[in-house]
């Protein structure tokens, strides 16, 4: 399983001196195996995606965790969308109000976006997913609801032996006290437990996150936590706020108290990881 980090800014994309290192394009992972290539979230981040390329099978699947604008910001620009030979599958958390294509149309259609989703000359499919399992090609797939506003999943992904579980907006910190000591009342705990590699929600400081609770987002103390508590073997810290420069965040993860046997990293825009 190949995974590359396309983008790791939350809220909105940055462009400036400072987020270089890191990167300023919002939230996306490309991963493949096998031919199969799966797209994790179109942020601005999916415009650099090598699906663009064309897989060999004509096919790509694009996972969104949720439906918040920095999240699908990129998808109208999405070159598969716009290719008559490529299958597209588009997975999102269902609603209990409006179905998946429904809620993609409002951002895909004027005044927001010139063109409609209808005229997309793809092949194009809608699934939706909540507490699912499913397979596509090589790869095995779970997906949770997680604390975050709004209908959210995360994604478990497994190849052959190995697991990566991807949470980019996630506070399971959220509680009168907390994190919970009791992992079974820990959300997105289950997608996360045991994988080789985990990449998580992390945009604020501690003191930060004390004037932001509720907001739907952890801290980079509480996403060390919960990745130390599910047995990951390295946790990838991302969703990095638009304000946070590449020093701040250095600075930020040099102050973390260490987790035996847990490497600790931020995750980089253009980041190659073979599991």
């Amino acid at each position: 399983m190949n995974i590359i980090i396309r983008g790791v800014r939350g809220s909105i994309p940055t462009s400036n001196p400072s987020t270089i290192k890191y990167g300023g394009n919002t939230s996306c992972v490309d991963v493949t195996a096998e031919g199969w290539q799966l797209v994790l979230d179109a942020g601005s981040g999916i415009c650099n995606s090598t699906t663009g390329d064309q897989p060999p099978n004509k096919r790509v699947d694009v996972l969104l965790t949720h439906l918040h604008f920095d999240h699908i910001q990129g998808l109208g620009f999405f070159k598969p969308l716009f290719d008559p030979s490529m299958e597209v599958h588009i997975w999102g958390p269902a609603s209990s109000r409006n179905s998946l294509h429904s809620r993609l149309s409002r951002y895909l259609s004027p005044p927001l976006f010139p063109v409609h989703i209808r005229d997309l000359p793809c092949k194009l499919s809608f699934h939706e997913i909540d507490k699912s399992e499913f397979s596509i090609g090589p790869f095995f797939i779970q997906s949770r609801y997680v604390i975050h506003p709004g209908p959210t999943v995360g994604f478990r992904i497994q190849h052959n032996e190995k697991v990566f579980s991807y949470i980019p907006d996630h506070e399971p910190a959220l509680g009168l006290y907390g994190m919970p000591s009791d992992k079974q009342w820990i959300s997105g705990i289950d997608l996360a437990t045991n994988s080789d590699l985990l990449l998580h929600d992390a945009q604020y400081s501690s003191d930060e996150y004390r004037t932001r609770i509720g907001w739907g987002h952890s801290s980079m103390e509480a996403a060390v936590s919960f990745a130390g508590m599910a047995g990951v073997k390295k946790i990838l810290l991302a969703h990095h706020d638009p304000g946070h420069s590449d020093e701040l965040l250095e600075n930020m993860v040099a102050a973390l108290p260490t987790q035996q046997n847990l490497t600790v990293a931020l995750a980089a825009e253009g980041m190659h990881i073979t599991l």
